[in-house]
């Protein structure tokens, strides 16, 4: 494969990875108790195609999206970075 088709392939999924971030954080605001909870009252919702999740947090006053986490970590990994533990 040829460096500039790789390339234009790879500008493609930045695109379509933010689209499914942007997916994601509007079905959280739709339904925020939808996914579970993985540790301390955080949840975490799988992004469809990428290895990836949105941690996040409901507080009483709004939504916190705390990491956009790859799924080989384990949660746990990043709670004691952010005090969460």
């Amino acid at each position: 494969m040829q460096l500039a088709t790789m390339r234009r392939q790879a500008l493609g999924l930045d695109a379509d990875f933010l689209t499914k971030i942007e997916i994601a954080l509007q079905d959280i605001s739709e339904a925020p108790e939808r996914w579970p909870v993985v540790r301390n009252n955080i949840r975490r919702q799988l992004i469809q195609r990428f290895p990836y999740s949105l941690l996040y947090r409901i507080d009483p006053d709004e939504i916190n999206v705390l990491a956009v986490m790859h799924q080989k970590r384990h949660p746990s990994y990043l709670l004691p970075r952010r005090g969460l533990n």
